[in-house]
């Protein structure tokens, strides 16, 4: 941990700056730029949308009590639009986040540049994106139901959010680097992770407890219900003692097994690349 934090000081502005020089060269050439970062999320809400309330003529409207005397009652389309936004956030940080040694590989075999600082540059050009997309999706929570003091609670769950899947990367990256069969198969199971996570359906709304008890293993669902908690059902981060205590030591051991990782194979990169 100590060599990371060292890597990184006197490189906060160098961050920043490639940061957004990595969200530029991401979309060079297309006529609106970075706008397609929002246009292609947008695109895919639409689809959700369009198949599960227009087409599937089943689903119903989900009763939700968010705090007040009084349920209210709020359509399939705001449920998952408020669960979908961190997705975007964590299949790009899972996905990208695999490829960065790779497709940054000039600063690792011809440039002297601390290999941690590449993934965290990389990471916070994805958090640029979520903060645009968290502005949109929070005028519409703002029309659709409200403001509310649990709001607030985005700013404890987006950076921590942020943190494991940079500690992620920190192990991912490595191995993608050294074996591609690695990186395809994380973007293989992408797909698969999505519908084994919450945020087309409730996580908790099981009719098995075994398999509601299963679900709190996955840490993306996790930030999913975390994001419904600030903006939705209005329930404080405690709200699930048991989920907050199996994400905290998911956290910690992606942590360690990262900072492991990272140090095992970084002298190794530049031969490998």
């Amino acid at each position: 941990m100590f060599t990371i934090f060292k890597e990184h000081k006197g490189f906060g502005k160098q961050i920043f700056l490639l940061a957004k020089n990595e969200l530029i060269k991401t979309y060079k050439g297309a006529v609106i730029g970075p706008l397609w970062a929002v246009v292609k999320p947008a695109f895919t809400i639409f689809v959700y949308w369009f198949a599960f309330s227009c087409g599937i003529k089943k689903l119903r409207d989900m009763d939700i009590n968010l705090g007040g005397p009084l349920p209210f009652t709020v359509d399939f389309f705001t449920f998952m639009f408020i669960g979908i936004i961190p997705w975007f956030f964590i299949q790009d940080s899972i996905t990208q986040g695999a490829k960065t040694l790779r497709s940054n590989r000039q600063f690792i075999t011809k440039v002297k540049f601390p290999v941690s600082t590449i993934l965290t540059y990389t990471s916070v050009s994805r958090l640029f994106v979520h903060m645009m997309l968290m502005a949109a999706m929070y005028i519409y929570v703002i029309f659709a139901i409200g403001p509310s003091w649990y709001n607030l609670q985005f700013f404890l769950y987006c950076p921590i959010m942020f943190i494991f899947f940079l500690a992620l990367s920190w192990s991912t990256a490595p191995m993608s680097a050294f074996s591609k069969d690695f990186e395809s198969l994380i973007v293989s199971i992408m797909s698969g992770i999505f519908w084994l996570s919450g945020i087309m359906y409730d996580s908790y709304g099981f009719d098995s407890q075994v398999l509601n008890t299963v679900m709190l293993f996955n840490p993306i669902n996790f930030f999913v219900n975390g994001y419904r908690n600030c903006f939705l059902y209005n329930r404080p981060f405690y709200s699930n003692p048991e989920e907050l205590l199996i994400f905290g030591i998911e956290f910690a051991v992606i942590f360690v097994l990262g900072i492991f990782n990272y140090n095992r194979l970084r002298k190794k990169l530049p031969d490998v690349l």
